[in-house]
Formats: structure tokens, C-alpha cells, sequence
């Protein structure tokens, strides 16, 4: 990577702070509210910062509703608290407004809903339906001949629901080469490992089977996913599946690989233990 366009830093420093920045906020705002998931969340970050920072997509935050932009789809909804840090790093949002997170008439709410906040491309949460709804907005693009790329993040416990593979199924078959799935390949879901619970590997040969081009990545290293966005841009004819290995919790020591903290928000001491960690 070369030096960034704003500072005498390479490019991949300033990503990896926007990293660190967008981890606080995860941490920060599910503190405050006392609730949400951390661990799915902070998994997340590297390919966010990829996507919204690293040209991975094509995005005006002066012009959010161009027809022409990319879109991208948090279908693991609860994950949520990431996607909020990061357009809030962008500037879509502002970020006073990540302490309302899961507040009474918050547009932030627990899951996207794209009632509450204009900006979210759909609503999501109900697991294994934001691939079908990111399915319908490529076959529009293609429709309409517009040149946007539709990017869906899957949790891999949500990938056991029947409806990914109908949809997985699907989208080879309208040739969506503007299509990029992304798996979360974190290890764990809501009551344990996938390896314990529904293990579905191998996950690559599955893809392939069905007719989508496959990369599989180290989902923690920005670079990695910066290389994955821009491969999946010159696939022709076929959908494609970034196969993202990452750490539920990464970036914080007690809660990284720790399914404890699915669901759990820490509290004000383990919130500065975790800030602390990531000054």
C-alpha cells in the first residue's frame, strides 16, 4: 500500500486506526446500552473498514442516494453496532447519536431498520433473508443497467438457514457477476461452536458446487480484504463468496474467542479495560 492521500502514514496505518476508532465505538455504544453483541460485531470491522475506506466500494457521503452507488446489506443484523461505528466513521451519521443505540425512538436501533434510519439499505435481523433481498437489488441493477455492486454480510451460524441456499441456488442462475457475498466465518453462533452445532464444511466446495466463485481470505487482515473486493470486481458470469475467517471479538483480549459475549454487553469497568486496549 502507498502513503495516504491525507497524512504522511501509509494507507494501511490510517485503516487500521479507523479499525481501532470504529472497535471503540462497538464497545462504547453496546455499553451504554446495556445490551447488544459485541462479539459478531467486532469480527466484522476489518472488511467494513475494507469496503467503506478501502475501495472496496463505490460510496459518496455527500450523495448517499445516488442510484449509482454500491449497496451494502447487513443481513447478521444484530451485528449492527459495527456497520453504526462505521458510517459514523464516514460521516453518514453523527456520532453522538452511537449512545443512543437501542434507545426508545433511537433511529439505532438493535437491528438496521431502514424505517428508523433512511440510510440502511434494508432491514435485517430475521437470520438467512438479507442474501434473497441482496438477490433482488442485483437483478434490479442489472435490470436497469446500473453499474452498483450489491455486498451482503452472512453470519455462519445464519448460513445454516434453509433460505441462504435457496438464494445460493439462485443467483447463478440470473448470472449477478454484480453480487458479492461475504461470510463471516467467525466459528460460533448463539448456543456454541458451528463445529459442535451444524458443521457445514466444507464451506468453499459448497459455493463452488453451486456455481459461485469463491476467495477465502483472512477476514481479520484489511490488506487481505481489500485483494478479495477488488478479485470479486473482475468475475464475470458468476456471484462471489468471500469466505472471511475471523475471531468473534476480535481486537478486544477478554472478549476475542470468548462466545460469552454473543450477546452480552460489557460493563462500565470491562468498557474502559477494552478502550484502554485499544488506545
Amino acid at each position: 500500500m502507498g502513503n495516504c492521500c491525507k497524512c504522511d502514514k501509509t494507507v494501511g496505518c490510517c485503516l487500521d486506526a479507523k479499525a481501532k476508532n470504529i472497535r471503540r465505538d462497538i464497545v462504547e455504544m453496546i455499553a451504554a446500552a446495556k445490551s447488544g453483541h459485541p462479539g459478531g460485531s467486532l469480527s466484522a470491522v476489518e472488511m467494513l473498514v475494507a469496503l467503506y475506506f478501502g475501495g472496496g466500494m463505490n460510496h459518496d457521503v455527500n450523495n448517499p442516494s445516488d442510484d449509482s452507488r454500491d449497496r451494502f446489506i447487513m443481513s447478521k443484523g444484530h451485528a449492527v453496532p459495527a456497520l453504526y461505528a462505521t458510517l459514523a466513521e464516514a460521516g453518514y451519521i453523527d456520532k453522538t447519536q452511537l449512545n443512543t443505540l437501542r434507545q426508545l425512538g433511537s433511529p439505532l436501533q438493535g437491528h438496521p431498520s431502514k424505517v428508523d434510519l433512511s440510510i440502511m439499505e434494508a432491514s435485517t435481523g430475521s437470520l438467512g433473508q438479507g442474501l434473497s433481498v441482496g438477490i433482488g437489488i442485483a437483478i434490479a441493477g442489472k435490470l436497469n443497467k446500473l453499474p452498483y455492486r450489491v455486498y451482503v454480510m452472512v453470519g455462519d451460524g445464519e448460513a445454516e438457514e434453509g433460505q441462504i441456499w435457496e438464494a445460493v441456488m439462485s443467483a447463478p442462475s440470473h448470472e449477478l457477476d454484480n453480487l458479492v457475498m461475504i461470510l463471516d466465518w467467525n466459528k460460533y453462533q448463539l448456543d456454541g461452536s458451528i463445529e459442535d452445532i451444524l458443521d457445514w464444511q466444507p464451506i468453499p466446495d459448497k459455493f463452488k458446487a453451486f456455481g459461485w466463485n469463491v476467495i477465502e481470505i483472512n477476514g481479520q487482515d484489511i490488506e487481505e480484504c481489500i485483494k478479495a473486493l477488488e478479485e470479486a470486481k473482475t468475475v464475470k458470469g458468476n456471484p462471489t463468496c468471500i469466505v472471511s475467517s475471523t475471531t468473534k471479538g476480535a481486537g478486544v483480549s477478554f472478549i476475542s474467542g470468548n462466545n460469552d459475549w454473543h450477546g452480552k454487553a460489557p460493563s462500565a469497568e470491562e468498557c474502559e479495560k477494552a478502550l484502554q486496549e485499544l488506545k
